[in-house]
């Protein structure tokens, strides 16, 4: 009775190897499947011993990269276009052949060789875990099964290059006002610490009681400049503790809880998971792959702790027998429009489509309200600085005014 090694994705999402006997592959999977969880990859053990050696050596040559998001989605791109008008082994060869990046010839090369060798593309592709993620794999997997490879990463590419819209816009988003509030805070720091000392020690020797503004400032001032250090220390720590806190699993839920509760961002970040989830699950179904597996697979993708509890519970659901709309309004996370479109698409008996359409709207509101939210954070951002560039002009100012005064009066 034959060992046989599999990589499987549990109900929480995450990924799971491991060996166990068996007659036959076959039997192997079923125990599996009868365990709630989804294969991957199934081979006898021996064979996996060793195809794993000659693959960490490969690694190992190549300098251990993987693909980049960019990256991955540019080959997925190519492989759409390619194996539309010439056989999959044709299509990986040309990939390898004109990529400029050493990294991205050694990992394409790689699973070239595993097609050659006879394995499946979704089978090669698992030699390569770092680079393609398991939703991946199990999208190329369902195409392969379904004899509808080159029509399936059309799809796929659409869904990744879609996702990278999605990112760029995210971090347009936050780029400018960061660097912008960035500035404002070096600014304000360096007339605290360096502008004023200089200035207002002038007035030391003057005998007269400087104006409350300018003792306040200058106070701050001499705090900043005697104890930047300190300062400094504490935003570190702070940091490193909170960061150490957050990878216990109350904390991080917590944590994620209160975010989803802050006005603004919280709406944000429901409608970015929400608008991801129902264009991965169009994209899932449209490819023939049943909506648990789909689910399970998107889990390990959402990083908000209490969107993902709300993804396991719906998960657990729908296995269940129930509708995956009537899970989403229990789990009271979703948009309403979201829930409300899946109804509708699950009793029409076009799911994909209605989720595509939730998709396609979550990501316009997105849009709008980041532009409506940029346009008002950055006045404020400038009227912040501006008011504190007055306050330090005009604690400096005042004892002049004060000395101007005195002199005319002793005239």
């Amino acid at each position: 009775m034959p060992d046989f090694a599999y990589t499987v994705i549990d109900p929480s999402g995450r990924e799971k190897r491991g060996k166990l006997r068996a007659d036959s592959a076959g039997e192997a999977r079923a125990q599996l499947e009868a365990k709630r969880l989804y294969v991957v990859r199934m081979g006898e053990a021996a064979e996996a011993a060793a195809a794993a050696a000659g693959q960490r050596g490969a690694r190992w040559s190549a300098g251990g990269k993987r693909l980049s998001a960019k990256e991955v989605t540019l080959f997925t791109r190519q492989l759409s276009t390619l194996a539309q008008v010439s056989p999959l082994e044709e299509a990986l060869r040309t990939i390898t052949r004109q990529s400029e990046k050493d990294h991205v010839r050694a990992i394409v090369g790689r699973v070239h060789a595993g097609v050659m060798e006879g394995r499946s593309l979704a089978d090669s592709l698992s030699a390569e875990p770092r680079s393609f993620p398991p939703l991946y794999r199990a999208m190329i997997a369902a195409g392969e099964r379904s004899g509808a490879l080159p029509e399936l990463t059309e799809r796929l590419s659409l869904l990744l290059e879609r996702q990278a819209e999605m990112r760029a816009k995210v971090l347009t988003a936050l780029a400018y006002p960061t660097v912008l509030a960035a500035f404002a805070f070096i600014v304000t720091m360096s007339l605290m610490i360096f502008v004023v000392p200089l200035v207002v020690e002038q007035f030391d020797t003057l005998g007269q009681e400087l104006p409350l503004l300018t003792r306040i400032v200058m106070g701050l001032s001499l705090f900043l400049a005697g104890w930047w250090w300190l300062i400094a220390i504490l935003i570190g720590a702070g940091g490193v503790g909170l960061w150490q806190a957050l990878k216990r699993e109350p904390v991080r839920l917590r944590f994620d809880a209160a975010m989803l509760r802050v006005p603004f961002l919280g709406r944000l970040i429901r409608d970015l998971h929400a608008a991801r989830m129902a264009r991965t699950l169009s994209t899932m179904v449209q490819s023939r792959l049943p909506v648990v597996e789909g689910l399970n697979l998107t889990i390990p993708t959402v990083h908000n702790r209490v969107l993902r509890a709300a993804t396991i519970d719906i998960v657990e659901a729908v296995r269940g027998g129930g509708s995956l709309s009537t899970a989403m309004r229990r789990a009271n996370v979703f948009p309403p429009l979201l829930v409300y479109l899946a109804a509708s698409g699950e009793t029409a008996g076009q799911l994909d489509t209605m989720l595509e359409r939730a998709a396609d709207y979550l990501e316009r509101e997105f849009d709008a309200f980041t532009a409506a939210a940029l346009s008002l954070l950055e006045p404020l951002i400038i009227i912040l600085m501006g008011g504190l560039v007055a306050v330090i002009i005009l604690s400096i100012l005042l004892p002049i005014l004060q000395l101007q005064s005195l002199t005319g009066a002793g005239a």
